[in-house]
């Protein structure tokens, strides 16, 4: 399983009052490792879902009840030479900031989010949680390794009318997790559920954009699909971006392709840097609109970034019934590239010439 509800024990919090923000660590109930490893499942739960209550922090407030809300996703890699690094976590602090002000919160400070990432892992490290590099991993791209994911997230203060936050939590709380998609499927579907409309949430990554994400999602995966995209919904042709994920179509006459931004598509951190990526190996990249029947007539590759997804080649599309094969259903030598290249310089088999990786330990 890609995530489990097993958070480590050191947690970061901070708070925005009066004296703007302030923040400290907290230290919740555990034993070593390998004692929770040991424990019986019922046991592990348990430690698990002490480790998730908070009873200082108010239950009915402006998240719980209206989704109030932003959150960022990113990982401490394990390195070749033994240590831990961020990928590009400066990144996901103005992703942060600006969804926070994007949802009139004061905006949480960027350099306290880097260093609270970092102190964050590095405090668990201290206590024995991290995973440790296998050069097994190499051999399949990296797509079972571990990793740990750190989950940044704003919970309002107590309010039951609808509002705003004025004096927001923030939250830090790190967890194992490993590959994302399961092996086997890299099919996916159009959905017909629409992810944004114009002049709504959906450069904002916030907690409430992923309902309908999670409805989507579930529903392709009944239907034995591995992902769903969205179409824009104004027009109802162009195609936007998975339901957690980013995606790129690279076309036959040489083009790579991936949706513009604008406020209807989340601007991922992982995006941006394949098309740095892409454009260093000469690639002609485009961000544009990029209609379902071009995709259908001109792609042979197709692949979605993010956090959690990497570089995850699709080797299919289907949209009311017709279905488009990428590639003979293989991983294209464009995605392979790509995919290998980022995954080199995030596990560290790859020299990190810009500066992307923040060491940890």
């Amino acid at each position: 399983m890609a995530f489990a509800l097993n958070s480590y024990p050191v947690v970061y919090r901070g708070k925005f009052g009066a004296q703007g923000w302030t923040g400290t660590y907290l230290e919740k109930p555990h034993k070593t490792p390998e004692e929770e490893a040991a424990l019986p499942k019922a046991e592990q739960e348990a430690l698990a879902n002490t480790r998730n209550q908070y009873d200082d922090m108010p239950l009915v407030n402006y998240t719980t009840q209206y989704g109030v809300s932003c959150f960022e996703g990113l990982k401490a890699l394990p390195q070749k030479d033994g240590g831990l690094a961020l990928f590009r976590p400066d990144q996901n602090a103005a992703r942060f900031y600006r969804s926070m002000k994007g949802l009139y919160m004061p905006p949480f400070p960027e350099a306290d989010f880097v260093e609270a990432c970092v102190e964050t892992v590095k405090r668990n490290v201290e206590l024995g949680f991290r995973p440790w590099y296998d050069p097994e991993w190499e051999h399949n791209a990296f797509a079972d390794a571990d990793s740990v994911y750190i989950r940044p997230f704003s919970y309002a203060e107590g309010g039951i009318g609808v509002s705003v936050s004025q004096e927001p939590w923030v939250m830090v709380v790190t967890s194992p997790v490993s590959s994302y998609f399961s092996p086997g499927n890299a099919d996916a579907i159009v959905t017909e559920r629409i992810r944004a409309t114009p002049n709504g949430t959906g450069w904002i990554k916030a907690a409430s954009n992923y309902l309908i994400s999670a409805l989507a999602k579930h529903e392709a995966k009944e239907a034995g699909y591995i992902e769903c995209f969205y179409l824009d919904a104004t027009y109802r042709k162009y195609l936007e971006e998975g339901s957690s994920c980013n995606v790129f179509f690279y076309l036959h006459a040489g083009e790579l392709v991936t949706p513009e931004l604008g406020d209807t598509i989340l601007p991922g951190i992982t995006r941006a840097s394949i098309i740095e990526l892409a454009q260093d190996q000469g690639v002609q990249v485009s961000e544009r609109k990029i209609a379902l029947d071009e995709v259908f007539a001109q792609a042979k590759e197709c692949f979605v970034t993010g956090t959690a997804a990497g570089a995850t080649p699709i080797e299919s599309l289907t949209y009311q019934g017709k279905k488009v094969l990428f590639n003979h259903g293989k991983t294209g030598e464009l995605t392979a590239t790509l995919r290998d290249t980022i995954k080199g310089i995030q596990y560290g088999t790859l020299p990190d010439t810009k500066g992307w990786m923040v060491k940890v330990c």
